[in-house]
């Protein structure tokens, strides 16, 4: 960890280190930050594989529920950020804290352990989807490394010839250490946006330019995606996009973390009941929907321009990614409007979008491990120093478990769903708890304007719902494609 992160605690509220909110829209835009790493988190497999294909299978029939997908869920997110500004408690500590009729929230940070071993399974499925992406735009370097395998040992030769992807996943799994090993909050912070940025704009003007091609997306096509019906063939599967694109469960869950590192909450400073606290408090969480509202333009902007690609150039083809051969299928996308000079832009893009969500995932998830075993008694490292050491050694770790799952597995498209499985069914439980914080722990003088609180529901109702459909049936298509 960088010195920036030893040298105080991100997560303390000190009263040195209360600042007065920005006056000015240009001084607020400033102060944003957290929410380009989450959009960094959210454009990744879900977008990159699941989305995609909807759009391959359904054309734009759902571009609807993508959109809504993406919106609605921002105001959960919203309400999780503003009880940590606060409050100064990251969201396992929050949870941990909720007591309902008698009983702890104990329970749900323990569900969050469960979610989090489904979701390394799918940072595997990530890390082999880059090293196929990387395999296949750099093959004269993968013929190298057969060749150097076979030096070792000839079984170890014929074991990388038949999994040309294997050294380039353990690459992406070096490097991600590297990244983050080292790496404190502007760190990431500052990588994240040049990274976001650049996929944004070239994904949404290889789809812009489609209009250029073979492939046009025309007005009717939107116009039809922008209403709503359910196709009853492709109900299951837009469910299960629901529930991993725009803001998803673990999302939510690291988004209070990052607003606590940024340093939001720190500027508020403890609760003392005065105006001027609730005159900082409620300047800077206008400055966290700022945040919120600026990552939800990026991620939509991302999401959405994957969908046309899907719809527009593989539906007519009759082409889905699945299987061994899914970044291949992918790379169609580029291939058939542009030409293959295009494939090369597409693999390397692929394995830096996923990349992104990858370092990030694993960077969030190290700091909220150490948060749980803090708050089940495995260990107590309370000083920002001890922290510091024990969030640097799962930096180390989860690279690794996703790199062996992977190793196990080697099916990307399983392994996305069931980390879209365990997203899908804690949903419901992150957003109910999001209420529950408006209703009963934000302080009154901080409460939301109605409309927010209406999208708030609907968001949950939303979920809900999709959630009580969609996972019986993902429960059956993972256990069809194990079988």
């Amino acid at each position: 960890m960088s010195d920036e992160v030893v040298a105080y605690d991100p997560y303390a509220l000190p009263a040195d280190a209360i600042q007065e909110p920005p006056a000015s829209l240009w001084a607020a835009f400033r102060k944003i930050g957290p929410g380009i790493i989450l959009a960094g988190t959210i454009v990744g497999s879900g977008e990159l594989i699941l989305t995609t294909s909807l759009g391959a299978q359904h054309g734009f029939v759902f571009l609807w529920l993508i959109l809504f997908s993406c919106v609605i869920k921002v105001f959960v997110q919203i309400e999780l950020g503003r009880y940590a500004i606060s409050s100064g408690k990251p969201t396992l500590g929050a949870l941990h804290d909720i007591n309902v009729l008698g009983r702890s929230g104990n329970w749900l940070v323990w569900w969050w352990f469960v979610m989090l071993l489904c979701t390394v399974v799918q940072l595997g499925g990530m890390t082999g989807t880059i090293g196929q992406a990387l395999n296949l735009a750099f093959p004269a370097l993968s013929e190298g490394s057969i060749v150097l395998a076979q030096q070792i040992s000839p079984e170890f030769g014929q074991y990388v010839q038949d999994r040309r992807e294997f050294p380039w996943a353990v690459v992406t799994c070096l490097v991600t250490m590297a990244l983050i090993y080292g790496g404190g909050y502007r760190r990431i912070e500052w990588l994240t946006t040049v990274i976001v940025v650049s996929a944004t704009c070239i994904t949404v003007m290889a789809a812009s330019a489609l209009r250029y091609t073979d492939y046009p997306i025309r007005a009717s096509d939107i116009a039809g995606g922008l209403q709503v019906h359910w196709p009853e063939a492709g109900i299951a599967a837009a469910f299960a996009v629901f529930g991993i694109t725009g803001v998803g469960a673990t999302e939510l869950f690291y988004y209070p973390y990052w607003c606590l590192e940024k340093g939001y909450a720190r500027f508020v400073g403890v609760y003392d009941g005065s105006e001027a606290w609730e005159r900082r408090a409620r300047g800077w969480i206008r400055v966290m929907h700022l945040d919120a509202w600026v990552s939800m333009v990026v991620f939509t902007l991302s999401t959405v321009a994957f969908y046309f690609m899907g719809a527009a150039v593989l539906h007519p083809q009759g082409l889905h990614p699945k299987g061994p051969e899914l970044v291949q299928t992918l790379s169609n996308m580029y291939v058939g409007p542009f030409g293959t000079w295009a494939r090369i832009l597409f693999l390397i893009g692929a394995g830096a979008v996923l990349f992104k969500t990858l370092y990030l995932s694993c960077a969030a998830n190290s700091r909220l491990t150490v948060d749980f075993l803090n708050l089940v008694g495995f260990t107590r490292t309370v000083e920002a120093s001890k922290r510091a050491q024990a969030i640097r050694r799962f930096c180390l770790i989860y690279p690794c478990l996703a790199l062996l799952f992977y190793i196990v597995a080697r099916d990307p498209q399983l392994m996305v769903k069931i980390g879209g499985f365990a997203q899908a069914a804690t949903l419901p439980m992150i957003a109910s708890a999001a209420v529950y914080f408006r209703y009963f722990k934000v302080n009154r003088s901080l409460q939301p304007w109605w409309v927010t609180d209406a999208m708030l529901w609907t968001a949950l109702i939303a979920i809900v719902v999709v959630a009580a459909y969609a996972i019986p049936n993902q429960v059956m298509e993972i256990v069809k494609m194990l079988t």
